[in-house]
């Protein structure tokens, strides 16, 4: 079942039921297109939300998708820090609709967050969500990891002020000095609070096993990013770090 502003998602039983929660994700970057096209046929065989996938890749895994529309394609944009210009961003989302994007994950500029630069972080979120108005969705990434409480709260808050469909918890990546993260139940239920009701929740980072996934859908999340949905629905040990 597709889950939608006005049916808030059932905690699934089973791991098969994950599937349609499930955005199914490779953002390495050593990613080559005989990995974007296995990405593409596990999400079909397996019926997963969406794959998601960096930019380059969206034209591709939009082809080896071919008719079926079942399956969504997700770009990221300003991925993975958000210190990206606004133009920039929107650009890129534009580019990633015209190549076969429905869903656009964005990630904010942590530092307008760190700055309580609210009305510069708005601006930021409605102008992409306004250039791809009526083709995508938008995701806006808020690297929880990197927030306080507060700042989780006031950052969803004018996220959705700025219009996003949903907000999101991480990016799943680390550099030096820059923590990936993880989502947690917490987070998500305070994530939950702090928009309003059509605002829907994503969670991702270290969304790995069955139960972490079913805590989280029930604290609030509709949508889980992560590089483990083979594994989760077939209940397969995960042995490698992924999104």
């Amino acid at each position: 079942m597709r889950h939608t502003d006005s049916t808030p998602p059932k905690v699934p039983a089973t791991p098969k039921e994950l599937a349609s929660f499930i955005d199914h994700t490779l953002l390495k970057a050593d990613a080559t297109e005989t990995m974007i096209e296995a990405l593409c046929n596990e999400a079909l065989v397996h019926h997963f939300y969406a794959v998601c996938v960096n930019g380059a890749h969206v034209k591709k895994a939009r082809e080896f998708l071919g008719s079926n529309q079942g399956v969504k394609v997700a770009a990221v944009v300003g991925f993975p820090l958000g210190a990206m210009t606004t133009r920039a961003k929107v650009f890129e989302a534009e580019q990633a609709v015209m190549d076969g994007a429905s869903e656009i994950d964005m990630v904010l500029r942590i530092d307008l967050v760190k700055t309580k630069s609210w009305g510069a972080l708005r601006s930021d979120v409605a102008a992409v969500v306004e250039a791809v108005r009526g083709r995508a969705i938008v995701k806006v990434i808020l690297e929880t990891g990197l927030l306080s409480l507060d700042e989780i709260a006031a950052a969803a808050r004018t996220c959705d002020e700025g219009g996003a469909h949903f907000v999101k918890t991480c990016t799943g990546f680390s550099t030096s000095g820059f923590p990936a993260g993880a989502a947690t139940p917490q987070h998500i239920a305070l994530m939950r609070d702090s928009v309003r009701a059509h605002v829907r929740i994503k969670a991702s980072g270290g969304v790995r096993d069955f139960k972490t996934a079913q805590a989280l859908i029930a604290a609030g999340a509709s949508r889980l990013g992560t590089s483990s949905g083979v594994a989760l629905v077939t209940e397969k040990q995960i042995t490698t770090e992924g999104y």
